[in-house]
């Protein structure tokens, strides 16, 4: 046997950063510069650049900043006195060559299927950008497993190439190689992420499980009006492409219709006659509404609001169809109608066992305890089917974090109050959580021993002080809660006659 050749490439070794000072002729995709961001110079990187009513953009992210901030600039904002850092070289063309080498030499499966490794060949020489399945007209992209189902790929061939984070030239991009990453990403169970890691990617990368496919495309649409709030976007959202040159967008807060201009908005809102979610109030206190909105009854409107939703969640993917699910939508109310706050959605039937597909509070209502809501009432309607339920997996960055504090304070109060054994099995029972869902937030806790070959749950005093005080808080801000009284709902029937669900 041959020997290997070794590799005389230092590795691991930093490549050097290049810098110098450039002009806005010169400035290109990848290079990172000083950008003035409220009041103060902030290193960030240009992502896309596109001449907008005659003046250039840049679409720019900042380093060790959440995604979130990332946004359009003009020129005006960028430091062009400072050094900039230009993108690192590209690969070595030897690289390249033993690249084609490889897919000249066809393998053992594809000498036994001609077909497979004719299309092999088809698939590599339409590998760049401007002529790979996403870009392709009539063909669309696989869609992600790491969100809700909601709406089918909303594919607009023009909104990929505009939104899409432009290459450098002969920059070649294997989308395999992409959805692999995505899918070993998301094979890693987030209890796994130290708790270091995981704050550290939350603060800076805006979602813990991103959809790796979609990580490219940038925000198209600067602000949205929606009521009395002016609401600045999050992330890509697949509204019309004419979107991209509106100062504002439109959407009315009750069927939750879009505009690009004032004026068509107007005349919109002067013939709605919507006041409320299209659907059933099964639940009603003296704050909040809960709306249930069939999607198959309700197709446009749902539609519209996984549109809206997709601004503010960058691992969802949008689908059509949305006739499997279900909306519950929470509104407050006051003289001029029922305002949206936020919804969860949930498959008819779901094999897994989920009771959230997808869930979001908009932003002008977060921080309110909102979201605390959300969940537990999404677990009173498991409850009530005699369930155990869970959020369908992977969570967007904020439902993680909201999800962990609500089944931690679920969990300790339970222990505290006695209301339960002291064990897995009850604890899931008593609040609807599954055994794996309670087993991770006890590991979160360090309430696990293991002790004469099975393992206890301790409460230890760190714990019950630290729920102490948020208690302490909770009752200065009165935090409000669900009444399961309340609820008029009962779980849907199956009817083997015609094969529906019967609300």
């Amino acid at each position: 046997m041959a020997p290997r050749e070794e590799s005389h490439e230092p590795s691991g070794t930093p490549v050097p950063l290049e810098k110098g000072f450039a002009t806005l002729a010169t400035l290109r995709v990848g290079v990172k510069a000083f950008v003035e961001k409220d009041g103060e110079s902030r290193k960030a990187e240009i992502l896309s650049i596109q001449q907008r009513r005659g003046k250039s953009k840049f679409y720019v992210h900042y380093e060790e900043f959440n995604k979130r901030l990332d946004e359009w600039v003009g020129s005006e904002r960028i430091d062009l006195l400072r050094e900039v850092e230009w993108p690192a070289p590209e690969k070595p063309e030897k690289k390249k060559a033993a690249a084609s080498q490889k897919e000249k030499a066809p393998s053992r499966s594809d000498q036994k299927n001609p077909k497979r490794s004719r299309s092999k060949l088809d698939r590599d020489a339409s590998d760049t950008p401007e002529a790979s399945s996403v870009n392709l007209p009539g063909k669309a992209p696989r869609p992600s497993k790491a969100s809700g189902k909601e709406n089918k790929e909303l594919v607009v061939t023009s909104e990929v190439n505009d939104g899409a984070t432009p290459k450098p030239e002969d920059e070649e991009m294997d989308l395999v190689d992409i959805q692999d990453a995505a899918a070993t990403a998301k094979a890693i169970p987030d209890h796994l992420y130290s708790r270091e890691d995981e704050i550290e990617k939350l603060r800076t990368s805006g979602s813990m499980t991103q959809n790796q496919t979609e990580i490219s495309r940038v925000r198209n649409l600067e602000k949205v009006q929606m009521g009395k709030y002016e609401i600045e976007p999050w992330y890509f959202s697949p509204y019309p492409i004419d979107f991209v040159d509106s100062d504002m967008v439109y959407i009315c807060e009750f069927c939750l219709s879009y505009y690009g201009e004032v004026t068509p908005f107007e005349r919109h809102r002067a013939k709605c006659t919507l006041l409320h979610p299209p659907g059933n109030e099964i639940y009603r206190d003296d704050f909040v509404s809960f709306f249930e909105i069939d999607g198959r009854r309700q197709r446009t409107w749902c539609r519209n609001l996984c549109l809206l939703s997709k601004l503010f969640l960058d691992h969802k993917t949008l689908y059509y169809d949305v006739d499997p699910f279900l909306f519950y939508c929470m509104a407050t109310r006051d003289q001029h109608g029922c305002h949206l706050v936020g919804y969860f959605s949930k498959e008819k039937e779901s094999a897994e066992g989920y009771n959230v597909a997808c869930i979001l509070t908009l932003p002008q209502y977060q921080r309110k305890g909102f979201g605390k809501l959300l969940i537990d009432f999404s677990y009173l309607l498991s409850k009530r089917e005699n369930k155990l339920g869970s959020p369908e997996k992977p969570l967007s960055d904020l439902g993680l974090l909201g999800y962990r504090a609500y089944w931690q304070e679920t969990i300790v109060d339970a222990l505290m109050d006695d209301r339960v054994e002291a064990n897995i099995e009850d604890l899931g029972a008593a609040s609807a959580m599954t055994t794996n869902d309670v087993l991770h937030t006890l590991q979160n806790l360090n309430m696990l021993r293991y002790s004469k070959n099975q393992h206890v749950i301790v409460l230890t005093d760190a714990v019950i002080e630290q729920r102490e005080r948020q208690k302490a808080k909770e009752k200065i801000k009165g935090r409000r809660s669900i009444d399961p009284d309340r609820l008029i709902w009962k779980p849907p029937v199956f009817s083997a006659a015609s094969r529906t669900w019967n609300w």
